[in-house]
């Protein structure tokens, strides 16, 4: 059998196991997103109607959870989101034990169920990851292709979670592989394609309500003012998580360390209920308010843009499960709205309050995980006819990231890779 031949049967291989982890990934991600949004909503309504003091408890009580459950039943290891898949992609040894599905899909489930601020995003990634590293572990042809398969789960993972399977697509070669080679595409397109067909069949339906309509060249000068706001807000962002989890690491009291940061995110949630969970849905009814033209508190809106983003780092710092995805979108997306809602407030200057939501939700998730393309379709596709808004929210998305990079030369993602790289300088000079 010739060189090519074999080659050929290779790729094809590679192409049905990938369209086999797209499969199992997309139902993953689909009952962890589904299961989420159901039990998130339906607690804050009953905690809403019954006795708000609750807030303040039920971070900690998802937290200890995931603390006991941590220590009886998953080995007493703690997730690190991202920075596992980085970890056992640059080093071929180093594998994602099958208990992170478990452990990934419970902790995320619980934590942003029971209120910790921020979502099931990196959860779910991780736990697709793993699946396509078990698939690989298992060897054949499939042995050949570790970061194919991770990045096919992971393809698969995002996509079904935002409807948006060029997302999902865009999110495992910018963020995950890191770098693009034929084997790459073509495990990832087979999983795309996978995850579409399930998107339009089960879960086809936007974010937003909305339909963007359109734009004028006239708002651009707002669009990049707003893009460098988002910017700075991501650089806001980033500080915070490194800082708090390095300030919840060297609390050796367990009792303390898990229910120091949850307390601190109830009294946030206590006085501000939009920071609840992801915030996904607080989000929606806050934009609803904004277009049918209701009242909004310009100062709570930009106290929750501040608090967000912290609420997030105490629930991360506290040991819950998650990353920086929900926050950097419901931030951006509420600093979007404020902004334009002031210029038209001060200025008169007549701005479409979605289109500036969608750019600010974009722009604040490409400087936070300077991933501009990714960050783009994802926010294009949150809309119906997200796409019109395709030229500013990419010079938005650009403009972020690169003022974020230029600032901080490492986000929330890189910051282990980075001090690793600082440990080595040091030791050298």
């Amino acid at each position: 059998m010739d060189r090519n031949k074999i080659i050929k049967q290779h790729y094809w291989k590679l192409s049905i196991v990938s369209i086999g982890i797209a499969l199992v990934c997309s139902l993953l991600a689909y009952t962890l997103k589904h299961s989420t949004e159901w039990l998130e909503v339906s607690v804050f309504e009953w905690i809403s109607d019954t006795n708000t003091w609750f807030f303040l408890l039920f971070p900690s009580v998802g937290i200890t959870a995931i603390y006991f459950l941590r220590k009886w039943l998953f080995h007493n290891r703690k997730n690190k989101g991202l920075t596992e898949i980085f970890k056992t992609l640059d080093d071929r040894k180093d594998h994602l034990p099958l208990f992170k599905i478990p452990s990934h899909y419970i902790n995320g489930f619980l934590t942003v169920v029971f209120g910790g601020s921020t979502g099931v995003e990196v959860s779910t990634v991780v736990a697709t990851a793993s699946i396509g590293n078990a698939v690989y572990e298992k060897g054949g042809v499939a042995k050949m292709y570790k970061r194919e398969l991770i990045c096919a789960g992971v393809t698969a993972g995002v996509a079904v979670l935002f409807g948006n399977p060029l997302a999902g697509w865009l999110f495992a070669m910018e963020v995950v592989a890191r770098k693009f080679n034929k084997t790459l595409f073509l495990a990832s397109t087979a999983a795309a394609i996978t995850s579409g067909i399930f998107v339009y069949f089960f879960d086809n339906r936007p974010f937003f309500s909305y339909a963007v309509q359109d734009w004028y060249t006239s708002a651009l000068p707002f669009f990049i003012l707003l893009s460098l706001l988002c910017g700075l807000l991501s650089i806001y962002f980033t500080l915070l998580v490194t800082r708090i989890k390095l300030f919840f690491s060297q609390i050796n009291n367990n009792f303390i360390r898990v229910n120091l940061g949850a307390l601190i995110v109830g009294g946030l949630i206590f006085c501000f209920p939009l920071l609840y969970g992801d915030s996904y849905h607080g989000l929606k009814g806050v934009v609803d308010t904004a277009i049918t033209g209701g009242q909004l508190s310009l100062g709570i809106l930009f106290l929750v843009v501040i608090l967000k983003p912290l609420a997030a780092s105490l629930t991360l710092g506290a040991g819950g499960d998650g990353g920086v995805f929900a926050p950097s979108i419901v931030a951006g997306a509420l600093l979007g709205l404020g902004f334009a809602v002031c210029c038209n407030t001060f200025f008169d200057t007549n701005l479409i309050l979605i289109n500036f939501i969608l750019a600010g939700a974009a722009a604040t998730l490409s400087a936070s995980i300077y991933a501009p393309f990714t960050a783009l379709f994802l926010a294009c596709g949150l809309a119906a006819n997200g796409f019109e808004l395709f030229l500013p929210i990419l010079i938005a998305c650009f403009v972020a990231k690169y003022t974020a990079q230029k600032i901080l030369p490492y986000n929330a993602y890189t910051y282990d890779g980075f001090l690793a790289k600082r440990r080595v300088t040091e030791m050298a000079d």
